[in-house]
């Protein structure tokens, strides 16, 4: 019997557009809808049970997304994850006030892990930890800058405080569409009893498959962005074939 995996429609939003970036990069923009609403509203129509919303404003420290945020929400009727800027837990609780379901929290796990873990247990599971990384190195700010800190130690650290759920993303592939790095999501998963989303480089279908089949069972969802904008993967396909 396969396993089901959970697709999350990427919505990012920069300056209250829907865009996509290379490996994170601010140069290297696509702007896909002038409406982000409707975007939510067509991926739910297609299947989407739930969505994952990113704040690259926030994210790069240029803004923020809120009131596109908020009317995702109200729109969508289905769970909303969000992250992108995240420094404080008021933040956190404005993205809450915002409607989202849960929040991703990244930087902060890096530069205060203190008050990370603190979010962590006020939360609990309505708190998701996003880990980005080159290799075995996290990086922060939007992807801007690069730590010290160790992918692998990070994840048990996070394990440690009670966190559920980890959004795993593989930065060299993000946007690319060159598939995920399976091995990657393999070593991620087995070091700690956490739930693993799966980030960055689905392009088709058989991305999708090869992720479901190809690592443990606890890598049990999948973020999805630029393939779904540029068609080379369909959503209605996907949730299909990954029920």
């Amino acid at each position: 019997m396969s396993r089901a995996l959970t697709i999350y429609p990427a919505i990012d939003l920069r300056g209250g557009h829907a865009v996509r970036l290379e490996r994170g990069d601010p140069s290297r923009e696509t702007r896909y809808d002038a409406d982000p609403v409707a975007r939510a509203r067509a991926f739910v129509a297609e299947g989407a049970r739930a969505l994952h919303v990113v704040d690259l404003d926030g994210a790069f420290g240029t803004g923020e997304n809120q009131t596109a945020l908020r009317a995702i929400c109200a729109a969508a009727g289905v769970p909303v994850q969000t992250g992108g800027g995240i420094r404080t837990a008021d933040d956190v609780a404005a993205r809450f006030e915002a409607g989202a379901h849960t929040v991703v929290i990244g930087t902060l796990l890096v530069e205060k892990p203190d008050e990370a873990r603190a979010i962590a247990e006020r939360w609990g599971e309505r708190i998701v930890a996003g880990i980005d990384a080159r290799g075995d190195r996290v990086a922060t700010r939007g992807w801007l800058t690069e730590s010290a800190v160790s992918r692998d130690d990070l994840l048990r650290t996070v394990a440690g405080w009670g966190v559920r759920r980890v959004v795993y993303t593989e930065i060299a592939r993000d946007g690319m569409g060159a598939g995920y790095d399976i091995a990657a999501l393999a070593h991620v998963a087995s070091l700690a009893p956490l739930r693993v989303t799966a980030s960055g480089g689905a392009r088709t279908l058989d991305d999708l498959l090869a992720l479901r089949d190809g690592t443990p069972e606890n890598v049990d969802a999948a973020i999805a962005g630029r393939a779904l904008y540029e068609g080379t993967l369909r959503l209605a396909d996907a949730v299909a074939a990954l029920r």
